[in-house]
């Protein structure tokens, strides 16, 4: 004897491309039956993945599961109706305005022939004096008037006209594919069992989907005076598994079963002498291939269900937080609420995991060789009690003002991270080239030029600034060129690549002055190419 099982969706885990849905469904057993039935499934479950489970007032075994295809056609009857009907609520209205058009069109034929009959007779009168010239502009004033006010609205309704032909187009479209018929295919899960009594008995079915997963997105929200940082870490859940999740359990789980505002980089200024040109060949790229993650497999072996009574339905549960979170190793879960809703439309549906306060601190970075402003950037530690953040996309707010977005990487508990927050005016900079001096006289056969450059930084905040001060003198690459760093003010060692790099604190509306100096010497009759001050 065969039974269906009325069942329905109550949790669904989703993992980063596929999702472990979770159904039950309670059925009142007579003792005779042999099979349970649970139709229909969607055609995107792994049916290697499908496990059976199950509670109740009588001891049930269950002897195993099979999966078969299910094909049929989807009714199309009260969706042609509806399309239809549409159509010619649309059509009507088309009409309507077309109506009205032609309407407008014969007022303005009027309208013109009258300014033909009128213009001649018109004439002779103001020639004659017969007519005064007030009352003659009063009368063009109306013809173009009602001109105008023809020409405006008859340009409303060719314009209403357009979008009713857009919809249109769209509908008849629609009303193309659903008469053409349509296969849906389905599974349908059989659970053989072994019941001797009758009595109530719930059935869990849980199995894998694909085309469902779920992605990091965070909203960053700083504040310079409280040198503080909101994190609102949120999931985008979007899946077309073709069954819709409502009032669900949602799990997330990270197993496996950047935008306008960086400051520019500095590159190695090199120089050298004039060479011939290079062709270097292009070498060809390599080939990978992404590895596919493994699909979970078994088998579901003999289960005995013992006698446990069914949930009693006035329990009250106990509130919890927006959401749990739990570590396993590397893995972590957020548990969300019960009241979930995330249709089968493949669009992505935002949720909330947490949002917490980070202590943080600010930095401003200033390149003055390359950008006369500095860039403010922030260094945030995660908190050690908080979770892994994964990659993903982060908005960032300052102040409550939109400044960009950036990309977080994968970011441990207790590991700091930095963000990059753009351009901030508050600091100004000035850059000169102050010396260019070039010696009369050879060095040891060489020619020597000097460069001296003077820099000042104002903060203009109201705040305390540190910055981060870099700049860089030209590195060689031909051994007959030499470059030589002779001084700075503040005093500061040569870095790697030319680097030349301050730590500075500004107090508000502070002042500082640097300056560096350096030299290059070559052959004079050597010709340095890349030495652009």
């Amino acid at each position: 004897m065969r039974k269906t099982v009325e069942s329905q969706i109550v949790a669904v885990t989703v993992y980063s491309d596929q999702a472990l849905v979770t159904r039950r469904g309670v059925v009142s057993l007579t003792g005779q039956e042999r099979e349970l039935v649970i139709t229909p499934l969607p055609n995107t479950l792994d049916i290697e993945s499908v496990r059976v489970s199950g509670a109740g007032q009588v001891a049930v075994r269950l002897l195993g599961v099979s999966t078969q295809h299910l094909f049929s056609t989807e009714p199309v009857g009260e969706r042609l109706a509806q399309l239809t009907r549409q159509i010619q609520q649309l059509e009507a209205d088309w009409r309507c305005l077309q109506a009205q058009i032609d309407g407008l069109a014969l007022q303005s034929r009027f309208i013109e022939g009258l300014r033909e009959q009128t213009q001649e007779p018109f004439a002779q009168s103001l020639s004659r004096k017969n007519l005064s010239l007030s009352e003659t502009l009063d009368f063009l004033n109306f013809l173009g008037s009602q001109y105008t006010e023809y020409a405006i609205a008859t340009g409303e309704c060719n314009s209403q006209q357009q979008e009713l032909e857009k919809q249109l187009q769209i509908l008849r479209q629609q009303l193309q594919q659903t008469q053409t018929p349509h296969s849906k295919e389905s599974f349908s899960l059989t659970v053989t069992i072994e019941v001797e009594e009758a009595g109530e008995f719930e059935l869990e079915v849980s199995y894998m989907v694909i085309h469902a997963s779920w992605s990091p997105l965070y909203d960053l929200r700083l504040t310079t005076l409280q040198n503080s940082l909101n994190l609102g870490y949120l999931a985008e859940v979007s899946q077309s598994s073709g069954e819709d999740w409502i009032g669900v359990a949602l799990t997330l789980s990270t197993a496996k079963p950047g935008l306008g505002t960086l400051p520019p980089k500095l590159q190695p200024w090199y120089i050298d002498s004039q060479r011939p040109p290079e062709y270097p060949l292009t070498p060809r790229a390599a080939r990978s291939t992404p590895a596919l993650p493994p699909v979970p497999g078994g088998s579901v072996n003999d289960q005995v269900i013992t006698n446990t009574a069914l949930p009693e339905e006035n329990l009250v549960i106990a509130q919890t937080d927006l959401v749990e979170v739990s570590k396993e190793g590397n893995v972590v879960t957020f548990k969300l609420d019960s009241s979930c809703d995330i249709p089968s439309d493949g669009t992505p549906h935002l949720t909330t995991i947490f949002s917490k306060d980070f202590p943080c601190s600010f930095e401003y970075v200033a390149i003055p060789r390359l950008i006369s402003f500095a860039y403010l950037q922030a260094h945030v530690q995660n908190s050690t009690s908080s979770v892994t953040l994964l990659p993903g996309k982060a908005n960032i707010f300052r102040e409550n003002i939109f400044v960009g977005t950036t990309q977080l990487e994968n970011i441990s508990p207790g590991q700091e991270f930095k963000l990059n927050l753009g351009i901030d005016e508050g600091l100004k900079i000035e850059r000169d080239l102050v010396e260019r001096q070039v010696e009369k006289k050879l060095i040891g056969n060489n020619l020597r030029i000097t460069y001296g450059y003077r820099l000042v930084i104002t903060n203009l905040l109201n705040q305390e600034a540190h910055v981060k001060l870099t700049e860089q003198l030209p590195v060689s690459r031909n051994e007959q060129i030499k470059v030589r760093f002779t001084r700075s003010q503040p005093q500061i060692q040569l870095g790697e690549m030319g680097i030349l790099e301050w730590a500075l604190d500004l107090v508000p509306e502070a002042k500082q002055e640097l300056s560096y100096q350096f030299s290059v010497e070559y052959p004079p009759e050597l010709k340095v190419v890349g030495l652009d001050i």
